[in-house]
């Protein structure tokens, strides 16, 4: 997550440091969990999800869900 007016990222994970067990959906899932509560972490509650021109399902789905049940508002 970055604030592209600064050039700065402001939050970030990955499965390589969750350590995520699973398949890819359940490793996205882990992912969109972590993603959010560094967000809410940084005083970020509202986010621009940008899936970089992947179809919305699969592990992609499986992040944004997780996100936003996490609290994130897309």
């Amino acid at each position: 997550m970055s604030d592209d007016g600064s050039s700065h990222t402001v939050a970030s994970a990955s499965t390589v440091g969750l350590k995520a067990k699973g398949n890819g959906v359940a490793q996205a899932q882990e992912v969109g969990k972590a993603i959010a509560a560094k967000a809410k972490a940084a005083g970020i509650t509202s986010v621009v999800f940008d899936r970089g021109g992947f179809l919305y399902h699969g592990r992609i789905k499986a992040l944004a869900d997780a996100a936003r049940e996490a609290g994130l508002e897309f």
